[in-house]
């Protein structure tokens, strides 16, 4: 069975949205063939489109899988209907959380329900940055790393990091006595 590494962007805009990310994150963890091996800073956000609602909380967690794309979308899709997003909602609406595949192995990938690399990252410092806590991946459609992506963006929006620090949930098990070491969870 072959492994696969992918970066999935978590955001979050409504309710307790550190604890929204957090679970997001411990979702992934246990998804079948698949844990979690970083994890981002979290960072505070301007939203996107509908500026009349709360700043987003977001970040990244880096996958490895055995899952193709399609059953990773699905497993994402799943785990934001159990933290309580609708399927349907309006574009640029407030969410309890939002999964998105950003990079998936390399892959360029675009179907009606499945765009790898995702469509906008380019354009989004709040994907961009958390990016390149976890690693600077080559963007498979502009062969360019995400520092330089980081640089071009035409974003003048500023992330703004927080103290908060999401984790791996069997690495938070396994090394409890040291926070420190969370960020991997290799």
């Amino acid at each position: 069975m072959s492994r696969h590494t992918a970066y999935i962007g978590i955001g979050s805009n409504v309710g307790d949205r550190f604890a929204n990310l957090q679970h997001a994150v411990d979702m992934l963890d246990l998804v079948q063939d698949t844990a979690v091996t970083a994890v981002s800073k979290v960072y505070l956000t301007e939203p996107v489109g509908n500026t009349e609602q709360e700043c987003f909380f977001n970040g990244v967690a880096v996958i490895d899988t055995a899952l193709s794309p399609e059953a990773l979308r699905m497993e994402c899709k799943n785990i934001e209907h159990t933290l309580g997003r609708p399927e349907r909602y309006p574009q640029w609406s407030p969410r309890i959380i939002d999964l998105d595949i950003l990079l998936y192995n390399g892959l360029c990938i675009k179907t009606d329900q499945l765009v790898i690399p995702h469509p906008e990252l380019q354009h989004r410092k709040f994907v961009l940055i958390p990016l390149l806590d976890v690693g600077n991946p080559v963007h498979p459609v502009f062969r360019q790393r995400i520092s330089d992506l980081v640089e071009t963006s035409g974003d003048l929006s500023v992330p703004a990091r927080l103290r908060e620090q999401l984790v791996c949930k069997k690495r938070r098990i396994a090394e409890n006595s040291n926070p420190s070491s969370f960020r991997s969870c290799s």
